[in-house]
């Protein structure tokens, strides 16, 4: 059984006990957290699709951590001057653990 989620913009193929990096959500670690918007889901039954959310369904999910990523670099390479740019930035990201997935609940 698997469902897709949609969290921070991104869509994400779940399964009950599997461990996540999504964008930050202000959650303490240790807190549940339910996601509500589901485009799809698969168990017994066979495939339901939502339009664009499917009702009754929901996934459950612990957070583990919030935290930053490793550093991503951006370098751009100079045009005709000798002007190089390098900048970084370390996203921050939630870490969670997917739970249970309850259809029809």
């Amino acid at each position: 059984m698997y469902a897709v989620i949609e969290t921070g913009g991104k869509q994400l193929r779940v399964k009950s006990g599997e461990i996540l990096k999504i964008e930050k959500l202000n959650i303490e670690p240790g807190k549940e957290i339910i996601f509500d918007r589901i485009l799809a889901v698969k168990d017994n039954e066979g495939l339901k699709i939502g339009n664009p959310y499917i009702e009754g369904v929901k996934v459950k999910a612990e957070v583990i951590e919030e935290a930053k990523s490793r550093k991503v670099f951006v370098y751009r390479p100079p045009s005709k001057k000798a002007i190089h740019k390098l900048k970084g930035h370390r996203q921050w990201y939630t870490k969670i653990k997917i739970k249970e997935i309850i259809v029809g609940g």
